[in-house]
């Protein structure tokens, strides 16, 4: 599963690598929203949900569903201004019907890269839009039906929130970290120029990839890695700006990886800014072997062992009552999957579990085998 961006003949000029003081308040606020998603950031989420005024804090409640699930695309801006005003006087040029549209795609809903009607002209998706925002609570609900009956003052009201937010806290905020994204930005475009698309995008995130032409198949595609289908076009005239794709640095993201693939948009992607200290994602072929290699009962019990010491094939078809083929098919299919090293000691190979794989995968299975 991924997302297809189709970028055939698309110039390298038409790539941009920009930051986005917009898209990194709505990173902000996603963070505030959602502090679990972000453990690095506790600190920072604690500190500024703590100092916000008791009305702001409020306001942010009622419009949270733009960044909490998922991110509205008025919050991912095609063509990035150098600051937020800028941005938010190109949101106001957008019809109303677009912003709603935009602005009420609450859920990753099957319909997102297919394209539909907006709540203002059909009823259909009036009433799933008040569905969805129900079910983030009664003042959403409210929200989303002011939002439509009133798309004029409820767009001033958002926009008001966010100047507001940006007085708050965003300003501070920006000022020390623009100058780190702007400098990725840059390195990023100058692995454009001089060694191409592909360079830059697998510096930018190891779930970004240049998929080249195919004898049968002449697109040439960025696909980014995730566990969504769409698909969606770069190099329509059409498009707003013109053809092109856009992507926005942030240092808030991590391990967030978003793609705006709605047709009839500029396509965006925002990828984190990381440092030495965080992984890179893996793909997402290579976690399905992983869970499908631990949904075995048998791999599971020598993961009981191989956790606490090097072991032998021989050794483990001792311990557990097998034989040495089966022990080495086991351990072959967890090789594959990245769950097992293996050493050579003398006439000896000895195998053991990855932890450090093996703790990503999540802190309850690391500590079931270490029991």
């Amino acid at each position: 599963m991924a997302v297809s961006i189709d970028i055939t003949g698309l110039p390298d000029e038409r790539v941009v690598f920009a930051p986005s003081p917009l898209a990194e308040l709505g990173a902000a606020l996603h963070v505030l929203a959602e502090p679990g998603h972000h453990p690095g950031l506790h600190g920072w989420a604690t500190a500024t949900a703590s100092g916000l005024d008791p009305a702001l804090a409020d306001r942010l409640h009622q419009a949270e569903f733009l960044w909490r699930s998922t991110r509205a695309d008025i919050l991912l801006p095609p063509q990035p201004g150098a600051t937020l005003e800028e941005e938010l006087d190109r949101l106001d040029e957008l019809d109303d019907e677009r912003f709603v549209a935009s602005a009420l795609e609450i859920s990753c809903g099957g319909s997102y890269s297919q394209g539909s009607p907006s709540p203002l002209v059909d009823g259909t998706q009036r009433r799933l839009a008040i569905e969805r925002a129900t079910a983030r609570g009664p003042r959403q609900a409210q929200f989303a039906v002011r939002l439509m009956d009133e798309p004029g003052t409820v767009r001033k009201w958002i926009r008001r929130l966010l100047e507001d937010c940006e007085q708050a806290f965003f300003r501070d905020l920006w000022q020390r970290t623009r100058v780190q994204l702007a400098a990725d930005a840059r390195h990023k475009t100058e692995l454009l120029q001089h060694k191409g698309l592909a360079e830059a995008l697998s510096s930018a995130s190891a779930a970004l990839s240049v998929e080249e032409p195919l004898p049968d198949d002449p697109r040439r595609r960025v696909v980014v890695d995730k566990l969504t289908q769409g698909r969606t076009t770069a190099v329509d005239p059409a498009l707003p700006g013109g053809p092109g794709l856009t992507f926005l640095p942030t240092a808030l993201g991590w391990p967030h990886l978003l793609a705006l693939y709605a047709p009839g948009w500029r396509p965006v992607v925002t990828y984190p800014v990381v440092g030495a200290e965080l992984p890179q994602p893996v793909e997402l072929d290579l976690m399905r072997r992983r869970m499908e290699a631990l949904s075995h009962p048998q791999r599971m019990r020598l993961c009981l062992s191989l956790a606490r010491a090097p072991y032998t094939t021989g050794e483990l078809a001792n311990t557990f009552g097998l034989t040495a083929p089966e022990v080495s098919r086991h351990l072959k299919v967890m090789k594959e999957a990245g769950l097992v090293t293996t050493r050579r000691r003398g006439r000896y190979v000895q195998h053991r579990l990855d932890l450090t794989s093996v703790a990503r995968l999540g802190s309850d299975f690391l500590e079931t085998v270490l029991r």
